[in-house]
């Protein structure tokens, strides 16, 4: 199923929106929901890290590399 929803954004940005979605060949609808789920999964992303790194934390890993080692 599929809504549609409104949004006002600024000039400039329905602009680009527009130069990205001719060079792309797709859709103005295309390209927000594209960035859409990107931005919603890196949000996701970042708040799963942030309760997650007490528990990585008790077991000594701070950085990428400390999982690459635990992980490798």
């Amino acid at each position: 199923m599929r809504e549609s929803i409104s949004i006002s954004i600024p000039t400039e940005l329905k602009t680009e929106l527009d130069r990205v979605s001719t060079v792309d060949g797709s859709t103005r609808s295309d390209v927000v929901r594209e960035a859409l789920r990107e931005y919603l999964f890196a949000r996701r992303f970042r708040s799963l890290r942030q309760d997650l790194m007490p528990y990585a934390e008790a077991q000594g890993v701070y950085t990428d590399e400390d999982v690459f080692r635990v992980v490798s």
